[in-house]
C-alpha cells in the first residue's frame, strides 16, 4: 500500500456501473438458487410479515435468528416486495456487493494507493466471496460491508478535515455496519493501522482518542452477538470446549488457511474439514509461530515500506472474530468458512493490486485484465454449485466427504422428492450417523426419511433414541418441540394416539403458538372420537395461521363432523377467500352446504370446483347429488 499518484482523469459513476454490470454477469448462475442451510431461519418467519413485526425485530431479541436489525427489517421489506421468490433477493446482494467494491477502489484512491481501481474488480469477482454473495442469508456480509466500508471512506475524510459532520457521519455509518453485522467491530482496530501505515506512528490525542467512542460502540455489539450465540444459536457445549492455546492454534492456521485461498482460490468448499486440534501435537504449533516470524520479519522491513505488514495487520484484526477466540456456531462443522474473510480480503487485494500497478506501463494492462478475468470465470464457474441446494451440497461432499452438515442437508433436500430420492436420503442421513454418532440431526433425518417409506417402528425407535439422548443434553426450544411432534406424527401413523396425543401437549408446552401442532393433536383427538377438544385444537391453530388454508378446511371439516352446520360453512367461505383457485375448498363448502340442505348454493359451488379442475370427480358427483336434490325438494 505505497503511495503514488492518483491518475489523472476518471468518473466513478462508470466505475460503480463497471463493477455492478461485471458483478451481475459473474453471479448470473447463482440469480435464482434456491434457499440453502439456514435461508428458512433468516428470511422472515409468518408471524414477523405483518408492520407489528418490525417492532419485534428491532425489540425482542430471539425474535430473529440473529439479533441484526438493519438486515432483517431489509429482509422484512424484500418479502413485501417480491415473496418468496429468490430472484429478488439474490440481486439485492449481488448489488450490495458491487457498491462495496466500488467503496474499496474509492478508499484506496484516498489513500494514493497504485491499482484503486484493480483492487475494487478484484474484490468484486474473487470466488472466496461467491459464499457471501450467492447466499442469501450473507446479507448480512454485503449490507456490513457497504456500511463499514462508507465508515472507513468518512473516517479517512474526518482525519483529514477534522469536520464534526464527518466524524458523526462516520460514527453513524458504523452504527449501521454493526446493526447488520457484529463482525464489524474490528473497524476501530483497522483504522488504527491504516492511520500507522499513512503516517508511520500513532498520536494518542489525533489518532487514538477519536475512536474510543467507536470502540466502546463496537465492543457492546461484539458482546451483545457473543451472547446470542450462546444462548440462542448454540455455540456451546463439547464442540467449543477448548483451552486457551489450542484457541491460539486454531488462529494461527486459520490465518494461513485464508491467506492461502485468497492467493490460490481453488477447491473452495461451503464446508471445510474440521482440523482436530490439540497441544499436545507439535507440528500444530507451526502455524502461529511461523506468522509471528513472518510478522516479525515485516516489522524490520518496515523502514523500506509499512504497506506488507499493514496490510498483514489488517488482515488479522477484521478477521479477528472469526479466529476462534470467540464461539459462533459454525464452529460446530469447521473452523474456517470463506464469508469469515469477506471485509479482512481488502488489505490483501489491496495489496497484491498495488504491486500488480507497479509494473512497466505496457505490462500492467495485460496483466489487470487477465487477473480479473481468471478471476471472474472461476467465480462464474462456483456461482453454478448456489444455483440449487442439493447441487450445493453434493459439491461440498466431493471435496469433504466428511461434511455431516452437507450431508443432513442432501438427507432434508432428497426426503422432499421421488421415492428413490427419498432412499437416498436416508442413506445420506445415514451416512452423517456413521460420521458422527451422537448427531441428532442426522436421527432426526433418517427418522423422517422411514417414516416416509412406512417403516414407522423404525422412525419410532430413532425418535426415541433422540429423546433420550436429549434429557442430557437438551435442544433449544424449537427443536425440543420439534421432537416431540415428530414422535406424536409417529405414533398417530401406528395407531397410538393415546400416546401420541401426550407428545403433542409435551410439544405445546413449549411453543404453544404453533400451528401445525394444534393440528396434528386435533387429529389425533379425532380418531379417540374427542370431537369437542378436536375442534378446540382445529381453531386454535385457524387463530395461529388465519392465512393459511388448511387451517380453515381442517376447522370446517370438525365442526361439519359436530353438526355446526353454519359454523362449517363460515370456516369454508373464508378458506375460499384464501384460495380462490383451488377446486378442492369449492367442493368442501358445497359439501357443508349440501348437508345444511341448501342445494342451490351447493351447486353453484361445485360447479365452480368443476370449471377449476373439469376432471374433479368427488365435485362432479355431489353435483348430481346436489341437482336431485333441488328436484326432489
Amino acid at each position: 500500500m505505497s503511495a503514488r499518484r492518483k491518475p489523472g482523469n476518471w468518473n466513478p459513476w462508470l466505475m460503480f456501473a463497471g463493477l455492478a454490470a461485471a458483478t451481475l454477469l459473474a453471479y448470473q448462475p447463482a440469480w435464482h438458487g434456491t434457499l440453502l442451510w439456514d435461508d428458512a431461519q433468516h428470511l422472515t418467519a409468518p408471524h414477523l410479515r405483518a408492520v407489528s413485526g418490525l417492532a419485534q425485530i428491532w425489540f425482542q431479541i430471539g425474535a430473529t435468528q440473529q439479533y441484526y436489525p438493519i438486515v432483517h427489517s431489509t429482509f422484512w421489506l424484500e418479502h413485501r416486495l417480491w415473496g418468496d421468490a429468490t430472484l429478488g433477493y439474490h440481486l439485492v446482494n449481488i448489488l450490495f456487493h458491487a457498491i462495496s467494491a466500488g467503496l474499496v477502489a474509492l478508499i484506496l484512491r484516498r489513500l494514493s494507493v497504485p491499482g484503486a481501481v484493480l483492487a475494487g474488480f478484484i474484490f468484486a469477482l474473487h470466488p472466496v466471496h461467491v459464499e457471501s454473495v450467492a447466499w442469501i442469508t450473507e446479507l448480512k456480509n454485503t449490507m456490513s460491508g457497504v456500511f463499514y466500508l462508507a465508515a472507513l471512506y468518512v473516517y479517512l475524510r474526518f482525519d483529514d478535515t477534522r469536520a464534526r459532520r464527518d466524524y458523526a457521519g462516520a460514527l453513524a455509518l458504523f452504527a449501521l455496519a454493526l446493526l447488520s453485522k457484529t463482525v464489524t467491530a474490528t473497524l476501530p482496530a483497522g483504522l488504527l493501522v491504516v492511520l500507522w501505515w499513512k503516517r508511520g506512528r500513532l498520536d494518542w490525542r489525533r489518532d487514538v482518542a477519536p475512536l474510543a467512542l467507536f470502540f466502546a460502540l463496537g465492543a457492546a455489539g461484539g458482546m451483545t452477538t457473543a451472547w446470542v450465540e450462546h444462548h440462542f444459536i448454540g455455540a456451546r457445549g463439547a464442540e467449543f470446549n477448548f483451552t486457551f492455546i489450542e484457541r491460539c492454534l486454531i488462529a494461527g492456521r486459520a490465518v494461513w488457511f485464508y491467506l492461502a485461498t485468497l492467493v490460490w482460490p481453488w477447491n473452495l468448499s461451503f464446508v471445510y474439514p474440521r482440523w482436530q486440534i490439540s497441544q499436545g501435537v507439535w507440528w500444530q504449533f507451526l502455524y502461529p509461530v511461523t506468522m509471528l516470524g513472518v510478522i516479525a520479519a515485516l516489522w524490520a522491513f518496515r523502514g523500506r515500506s509499512r504497506a506488507p505488514l499493514a496490510a498483514l495487520l489488517f488482515f488479522g484484526v477484521t478477521l479477528g472474530p472469526a479466529l476462534g477466540f470467540v464461539n459462533v456456531y459454525p464452529f460446530k462443522f469447521s473452523f474456517v468458512a470463506d464469508h469469515f474473510q469477506y471485509l479482512a480480503s481488502v488489505s490483501i487485494i489491496a495489496l497484491v493490486a498495488a504491486l500488480i500497478a507497479r509494473l512497466p506501463a505496457p505490462a500492467f494492462r495485460p496483466a489487470s485484465v487477465v487477473v480479473v478475468a481468471t478471476l471472474g470465470l472461476l467465480t462464474w464457474h462456483q456461482s453454478h454449485e448456489y444455483a440449487s441446494a442439493a447441487t450445493l451440497y453434493r459439491a461440498t461432499i466431493a471435496r469433504n466427504p466428511a461434511a455431516t452438515l452437507a450431508h443432513n442437508n442432501l438427507a432434508v433436500e432428497l426426503m422432499n422428492g421421488t421415492p428413490d430420492q427419498v432412499r437416498e436420503g436416508i442413506a445420506h442421513a445415514r451416512t452423517a450417523l456413521e460420521l458422527q454418532p451422537d448427531d441428532v440431526d442426522a436421527r432426526f433425518n433418517l427418522a423422517g426419511g422411514l417414516t416416509q417409506v412406512g417403516d414407522l417402528e423404525g422412525a419410532l425407535v430413532q425418535y426415541q433414541t433422540v429423546l433420550a439422548a436429549v434429557q442430557v443434553r437438551p435442544l433449544e426450544r424449537a427443536r425440543m418441540a420439534a421432537l416431540y411432534r415428530s414422535l406424536g406424527k409417529a405414533l398417530t401413523a401406528l395407531g397410538r394416539p393415546d400416546e401420541a396425543i401426550a407428545k403433542y401437549r409435551d410439544a405445546l408446552r413449549i411453543v404453544p403458538d404453533s400451528a401445525l401442532t394444534h393440528t396434528d393433536l386435533g387429529v389425533a383427538l379425532s380418531q379417540l372420537g374427542r370431537h369437542d377438544e378436536a375442534l378446540a385444537e382445529f381453531a386454535a391453530a385457524a387463530r395461529f395461521e388465519p392465512a393459511v388454508v388448511d387451517r380453515h378446511t381442517n376447522l370446517g371439516g370438525a365442526l361439519l363432523q359436530m353438526g355446526r352446520l353454519d359454523d362449517a360453512i363460515a370456516a369454508y367461505r373464508t378458506a375460499v377467500t384464501l384460495a380462490p383457485a383451488d377446486a378442492e375448498v369449492y367442493n368442501d363448502l358445497g359439501v357443508a352446504l349440501l348437508t345444511a340442505g341448501r342445494p342451490a348454493e351447493a351447486i353453484v359451488q361445485f360447479e365452480s370446483a368443476l370449471r377449476l379442475n373439469h376432471a374433479h370427480a368427488p365435485a362432479r358427483a355431489n353435483l348430481a347429488k346436489a341437482h336431485a336434490m333441488a328436484k326432489g325438494k
